[in-house]
């Protein structure tokens, strides 16, 4: 019985060990996008934990900021503040993720100015 029990408990760690590691979003990732009319290029290390998505995301003058989100089957939304010109703004995501070919297209957000574009990410091997 103890065995059985010892078994358990094993196996138990190995599943949850392959959870951890099944995390698609987990890494760097280029990003083009094009907002307005602009193009531009950016990169954001992203960890996924579960369905929580925490990392950084550079700035426009190159600073790290702290980006959060959520991640619902391959439905992928992200966000993280930075500013323009000293005005503060929000840069938010909402995508596909396409594990296959390690990409996330989808549209992207500058509030509170009010633009939207498109934009594809691609992870970094």
């Amino acid at each position: 019985m103890k065995a059985v029990f010892v078994s358990a408990l094993l196996l138990a760690g190995a599943l949850t060990s392959l959870a951890a590691d099944n995390t698609p979003l987990t890494g760097k990732w280029k990003i083009h996008s094009s907002v307005a009319g602009n193009d531009s290029d950016s990169e954001c290390t992203l960890t996924q934990t579960g369905s929580d998505i925490s990392g950084t995301c550079k700035t426009a003058e190159g600073k790290d900021s702290k980006a959060t989100g959520k991640v619902d089957g391959a439905k992928v939304t992200w966000s993280f503040e930075s500013d323009y010109n000293g005005t503060p703004l929000t840069i938010k995501y909402a995508a596909t993720l396409d594990e296959t070919v390690g990409k996330i297209t989808g549209t992207v957000s500058v509030d509170p100015f009010g633009v939207e574009g498109d934009f594809t990410a691609t992870a970094e091997k």
